[in-house]
């Protein structure tokens, strides 16, 4: 079943529980993961803790618990939850106190819910999804995982209205990431991303997809690529925790390679799928 978690207790996801003054709800001001969870496994959970403790230092907001305690803490929910398969989210906040743009002297708030994990729809990853182009109209810290996703969810949502899976982001001329997603271009066998910076997060699914492509021997260039490269590319495919790795077939109504899913997007998929069952 679905639960929730507040601050020490498990909850009812139905039950009223943010504070009029908390300052997730009133500025944002907080950061969060999103970790998936196969057979009452949560996938790379180490990783995704790291980050965000990472993204709580970005911001100066001090954890109330060690990241052996959250993992501890995020393993009893799903066995609470009784969940296979499932996706946590869990959010950290500066806590609840008197609206104010300085930072109060109140302890932090945790909230985390546990849901069944939303499976994608398996003709999209068999025949492949749809992207748009769009200005990249974030801050300039996006390695922060924050609450403060609206020009994400702006983006999304034009890809959506316009009949498209994702919003491919454009920065000075520069793919940075999807709108919730990592971005890999393949072209003659070679595979690019976008190397790490300030503008873009480190995924964690981009990460298992690197580690493949190591061991696989294939070939990962980290470096810049525009609009022009991806349209010419041979293949192009996103990477998240919900996502997994999608392949992106058309851009803004522009025929990827061959118009369908192509080979390394595939042997990268079945080898994700062997890694999660080997975690």
């Amino acid at each position: 079943m679905s639960i929730g978690y507040v601050n020490g207790r498990f909850v009812d996801l139905n039950e009223p529980v943010i504070p009029i003054d908390e300052r997730g709800h009133q500025f944002g001001d907080g950061v969060y993961e999103v970790i998936r969870v196969y057979n009452k496994k949560p996938f790379m959970l180490r990783e995704h803790l790291e980050r965000l403790q990472t993204s709580a230092e970005a911001i100066k907001l001090k954890l109330d618990q060690t990241l052996e305690q959250y993992e501890q803490l995020i393993k009893e929910a799903i066995e609470k939850s009784a969940l296979t398969d499932c996706d946590v989210y869990l959010q950290i906040t500066r806590g609840v106190a008197v609206r104010n743009h300085l930072f109060p002297d109140v302890s932090v708030s945790t909230t985390m819910t546990i849901r069944p994990a939303k499976q994608l729809p398996h003709h999209l990853r068999e025949n492949g999804v749809s992207a748009i182009f769009h200005d990249d109209e974030r801050w300039a810290n996006c390695y922060i995982k924050s609450l403060n996703l609206l020009p994400n969810i702006l983006a999304k949502q034009t890809a959506h209205e316009k009949g498209s899976y994702e919003a491919i982001l454009v920065r000075d001329e520069y793919v940075t990431e999807g709108s919730s997603s990592n971005v890999f271009i393949v072209k003659n066998g070679t595979i690019y991303t976008t190397p790490l910076s300030k503008h873009i997060l480190s995924g964690i699914t981009r990460m298992a997809v690197k580690s493949i492509i190591e061991t696989e021997g294939l070939t990962l260039v980290e470096e810049k690529f525009t609009k022009e490269d991806v349209l010419e590319s041979d293949e192009v495919f996103i990477t998240s925790t919900t996502s997994e790795i999608l392949p992106i077939v058309t851009v803004d109504g522009q025929k990827i390679g061959t118009g369908k899913p192509g080979e390394i997007a595939t042997t990268l998929y079945q080898k994700f799928q062997e890694k999660i069952a080997n975690e």
